[in-house]
């Protein structure tokens, strides 16, 4: 029995282009103008699959893929622009957990909020409260207004909702970007229950190692285009393998204007212990970003730098930086021609998680927003688990025991819990 089906299924949105002021034209006539001038932005584009009754399927691909889209396609958020979608059963869409929320209601209160948002009648969310409330681990705050809930609690409670749905057909977007590593695993285990409940299942994250866990398929999808669908180990290897080097093309992120390009980055990859191109490493294990560059004009003072930002936290700010600048913050003598440079950790700090690189080339001491060259979001790694840590990230470090007196083995390495 199929539960979903997309046949040839597009949409197509209309993007305004900007239109600059010239002279002293009316206000009026640059509306019309701004009207006038729209281009077509294809988010999906003639993709085709079906999902069969019980089954978890996964959708991976990078940011802007359109993964988000199908989803908003099979919950009615947005309609086709051709196409046609079937879907069989009662579905629930969790695509953005507490979206329902009510600044001013207590945790109880939006529970019966967001549960009839969702689809649960009033018996039905009575019934399950105090398991929801268990859940979410919220229980002391539940009758405080969730403006006052920290950022965990209220992601917390949002999925805690969703999880006690119990549609035939459940979507999920990114879902386990939500509290730290045991609710996380709770969150996992939940929806292996569902599964085994013979729910059918549609799962999106960046987190391969979950989608991997639970789908025994997955679709890739890459501007638009469902490029790739099969077992969910092949097509994973399939997408990893894309990003395990990086190849700038002719357009840059950032203005010419701000950009002097006396060296360009021409190349960024990442290698494992073993010296081997990958984009999946273990927390603890050695890990290499290498930069191939081209110097077109000499640059005295040049410093590279690299910054990983965590791809469910975004890009509000990097949770790391490698530099080569020295302890004064001194650069180095670049000369024209073409050169590498390695940056190398013989321990990885990372927790288990997705992160993106960000490379650039800048002048010492150069003023915030300008670079030599700049290449964001160049690749994309997983980080599975390796060395046991609990808090934000792994300290590489050993120990030894001083009493009784230390012996030949009493020096090993370890973990050092930190928040």
């Amino acid at each position: 029995m199929i539960d979903l089906s997309l046949e040839h299924v597009s949409k197509r949105y209309r993007v305004p282009r900007r239109v600059e002021r010239r002279g002293t034209r009316s206000l009026m006539h640059r509306l019309r103008s701004l009207g006038a001038k729209r281009d077509e932005f294809w988010a999906v584009r003639d993709v085709s699959f079906e999902v069969a009754h019980g089954e978890t399927l996964g959708i991976i691909g990078h940011n802007g893929a359109g993964k988000s889209t199908i989803l908003k396609l099979l919950s009615n958020v947005t309609a086709p622009t051709s196409g046609e979608i079937t879907i069989t059963g009662r579905l629930s869409a969790l695509i953005e957990v507490g979206s329902g929320f009510h600044q001013e209601l207590t945790g109880r209160e939006n529970i019966y909020l967001s549960g009839s948002i969702l689809g649960m009648r009033r018996r039905e969310i009575a019934a399950k409260l105090e398991r929801i409330i268990d859940f979410a681990g919220v229980r002391d705050f539940i009758d405080t207004p969730v403006k006052h809930f920290s950022s965990g609690m209220y992601l917390r409670l949002g999925f805690s909702i969703a999880a006690h749905l119990e549609p035939d057909i459940l979507l999920l977007d990114e879902v386990l970007a939500v509290g730290d590593a045991a609710f996380q695993a709770k969150c996992l285990d939940r929806i292996n229950e569902l599964h085994n409940q013979g729910r059918t299942i549609v799962f999106i994250s960046h987190d391969l190692g979950a989608v991997e866990r639970l789908c025994a398929r997955v679709i890739l999808m890459d501007h638009g285009r469902m490029v790739a669908a099969g077992p969910a180990t092949e097509i994973i290897a399939r997408y990893q393998a894309v990003g395990t080097s990086y190849t700038p093309s002719q357009s840059h992120a950032v203005a010419d204007a701000v950009l002097s390009r006396e060296a360009e980055i021409t190349s960024v990859d990442c290698y494992d212990a073993d010296d081997r191109p990958s984009a999946v490493f273990r927390t603890g294990a050695p890990a290499k970003v290498r930069l191939n560059y081209v110097v077109h004009a000499p640059v005295p003072d040049a410093v590279f730098e690299v910054y990983i930002y965590s791809v469910i936290a975004g890009l509000s700010g990097p949770w790391c930086q490698m530099t080569s600048a020295g302890p004064e913050g001194e650069g180095m003598s670049l000369e024209p021609g073409t050169g590498t440079i390695e940056f190398e950790t013989g321990e990885l700090g990372f927790l288990p998680d997705m992160y993106h690189i960000s490379v650039t080339i800048v002048h010492r001491n150069q003023a915030l927003g300008a670079a030599i060259d700049y290449q964001p979001q160049c690749l994309t790694l997983r980080v599975d688990p390796g060395k046991l840590s609990r808090g934000s990230f792994y300290m590489p470090h050993r120990w030894r025991l001083l009493s009784p007196a230390p012996g030949p083995s009493t020096e090993e390495s370890g973990h050092l819990v930190a928040h």
